[in-house]
C-alpha cells in the first residue's frame, strides 16, 4: 500500500513492560480506524525479535521494500535495554518506522526527538492525544518515498542484522556482521563471534539459513552455519571434509551432502 494513500491503515507496535500500561497502550491503538493491527512486545528484546521480521507478515512487508511496523510505540523505562536504546537500533533499519514514545517521565523528551521521533506521550494519555500521535504518524509516512520508489533500490547486502541477547537480566546487541559462524543446539543456536564469545539464542538454525543467505552465510552441517568469506580452506580429514575459519583456529567438519555445493560457492567466490 501507497505510502501516499490517505486511506492507508497502519500496522504498529506496542512496547511496555507494565501489563496494564500495556494492555491501555493496545485498546487506545486498535480504537483508532486508521490502524490495522497491532503487534504488542513486553520488552525491547521481544520487540527487536519482532522486527528481525520473524513473523510471516512482517516478512512480507521487508520484501515489498515496506518497513516492517509502519510505526512503534514504546515506554521508555523497561528492563534490560531501553527504550532509548532500543530506538536507537530502529532508526538505523533501512526503512525504519516512526517513533512514538509513550511515557510517565518527561525529562527524556529532548533525546526522544534527537533520535527522530514525531510525538512524546505522557501517561496517562487520553484516546484524542494518542489520535494525534497517530495523525502524526501518517504525516510523517506521506512525506517519505513511495514503496515503489525504495523497492527500486535493492537492499544492499552489508545491511546488518541485530540479535538480540538475554544474560542474566542484561539484553546484549550482537550485530550479524561479529558473527563467525553458528552451531544449532536443538531449537536454539550458538552465536561464536569474532571477539571470542558465544552467545545462545533461541532461534533454530534453518531460519538463521534462510534469513542469513543473502547475507553470505552458508550451510556446511546439519548443525553448523558459517560466513563463507571467513572460510580459508577446505580440507580432508579423518572423518571427511572440513572447513578452516580465519587463520586456522577454529575446525569445522563439512557434511556429505553439503560438500559439492560448499566447493561450487569457494570456487564461485
Amino acid at each position: 500500500m501507497s505510502a501516499h494513500n490517505d486511506n492507508r491503515r497502519l500496522i504498529v507496535l506496542a512496547v511496555d513492560d507494565e501489563p496494564h500500561g500495556l494492555n491501555l497502550l493496545v485498546d487506545g491503538l486498535r480504537n483508532n480506524p486508521r490502524i490495522a493491527k497491532v503487534f504488542r512486545a513486553v520488552d525491547a528484546a521481544e520487540a527487536l525479535r519482532l522486527l528481525a521480521a520473524e513473523d510471516p507478515e512482517l516478512r512480507q512487508r521487508k520484501e515489498l521494500g515496506l518497513p516492517v511496523i509502519d510505526a512503534v510505540f514504546a515506554d521508555l523505562q523497561m528492563p534490560g535495554l531501553s527504550g532509548m536504546e532500543m530506538a536507537r537500533v530502529f532508526s538505523a533499519l533501512n526503512p525504519a518506522p516512526v517513533l512514538v514514545f509513550v511515557t510517565g517521565h518527561a525529562h527524556e523528551a529532548v533525546n526522544a526527538f534527537d533520535l527522530g521521533a514525531v510525538d512524546y506521550l505522557l501517561k496517562p494519555c487520553d484516546q484524542s492525544r494518542l489520535d494525534r500521535a497517530i495523525d502524526r504518524v501518517l504525516e510523517k509516512l506521506r512525506s517519505a518515498p513511495a514503496p515503489a520508489d525504495v523497492a527500486a533500490t535493492p537492499a544492499q547486502p552489508d545491511e546488518d542484522e541485530v540479535i538480540p541477547v538475554e544474560l542474566a537480566g542484561t539484553t546484549k546487541l550482537v550485530p550479524r556482521s561479529t558473527v563467525r559462524w553458528v552451531e544449532a543446539q536443538g531449537d536454539y543456536a550458538r552465536l561464536f563471534t569474532d571477539d571470542g564469545n558465544s552467545h545462545l539464542v533461541r532461534i533454530p538454525l534453518t531460519q538463521l539459513e534462510e534469513r542469513w543467505a543473502k547475507a553470505g552465510f552458508v550451510r556446511i552441517h546439519r548443525s553448523f552455519l558459517v560466513a563463507l568469506n571467513l572460510i580459508t580452506e577446505l580440507r580432508m580429514g579423518q572423518g571427511g571434509y572440513q572447513v578452516v575459519i580465519g587463520n586456522g583456529d577454529k575446525l569445522l567438519p563439512v557434511s556429505r551432502r553439503h560438500t559439492r555445493e560448499l566447493k561450487d560457492r569457494l570456487t564461485g567466490r
